[in-house]
């Protein structure tokens, strides 16, 4: 079973690096579901075979748009924030770090680490900066199951 599924995952991945070949030429297909892939670096070499398969199988038509962001989002490195992101973020949001800290659910001192550029936010505080960059600290702070006063 397990050659099966290896046979499987190599008839998957060929035709999607062809399919990135053919993209990096200039040769694509044209057609209605073809779509252009940012140009962000990916996590890993792993993560740039799990995308080009998705892309392939999405130019088919198997994959939906919807399905096709969430490998986008997976398998890309997400955006960086430097110190001074973190500051206007915060400032833009009038709020201390502490009050920061407790939305985030870290710690002061984190916060302070980040702005002092000691310390980068991990991949999923990066995430989350970014929701409340694009769409306010409310976006995080009515969350369900979110408990103000409590880090």
């Amino acid at each position: 079973m397990r050659k099966a599924d290896a046979l499987a995952a190599t008839a998957i991945a060929a035709p999607a690096r062809q399919a990135v070949k053919a993209d990096k030429t200039g040769a694509a297909m044209k057609s209605a579901s073809t779509r252009k892939v940012p140009a962000r670096p990916h996590r890993s070499d792993a993560f740039e075979a799990v995308h080009s398969a998705a892309a392939a199988l999405h130019s088919v038509g198997i994959i939906d748009k919807k399905t096709m962001r969430e490998f986008d989002e997976s398998c890309f490195t997400p955006p960086s924030f430097t110190a001074r992101d973190v500051l206007r973020i915060r400032n833009k949001e009038n709020l201390s770090q502490e009050v920061l800290a407790r939305y985030m659910g870290i710690t002061k001192s984190t916060v302070v680490k980040w702005e002092s550029a000691y310390n980068i936010p991990s991949p999923m505080a990066q995430r989350l900066l970014k929701v409340i960059d694009e769409q306010g600290i409310d976006a995080i702070a009515d969350a369900p199951g979110h408990r103000p006063g409590r880090g």
